[in-house]
């Protein structure tokens, strides 16, 4: 019994690091001129994490928190891009009116005691 109360509290750390996380993550993209669209977007075998707007350009955003930058710039591998991408045509899919929109898939990643770092384009949509 005792095991599943801590898996069930580990989650939950995890759970409120990763919200704080993007809390961060979009004070850094606010102040960069970025408006919001949505969070937390889930579709069949992908999440964004955040999308965002500015002028003509929406960026798909994961964000990363690790121990170090370093770190939080190493957790996006293959596959956690290729499901990023799945979720990114679902959700063009059910916005058609962004004929006239350059889409692009940025990253945030952060760590304790350091401003988050956005990297716009940081990997292809597949």
């Amino acid at each position: 019994m005792r095991a599943e109360g801590s898996a069930a509290e580990r989650r939950r750390v995890t759970e409120l690091r990763g919200r704080t996380a993007e809390t961060l993550a979009l004070i850094a993209l606010l102040l960069k001129g970025y408006r919001p669209l949505g969070s937390r977007f889930r579709a069949a075998w992908g999440e964004i994490d955040l999308i965002v707007r500015r002028g003509a350009t929406i960026a798909f955003v994961e964000v990363k928190a690790r121990s170090t930058l370093a770190a939080a710039q190493g957790a996006i591998d293959a596959r956690k891009v290729a499901r990023f991408s799945r979720a990114v045509r679902v959700w063009i899919s059910r916005h058609p009116n962004t004929d006239a929109t350059t889409f692009r898939a940025d990253a945030v990643f952060v760590s304790p005691w350091a401003w988050p770092r956005h990297l716009a384009d940081a990997f292809p949509i597949r």
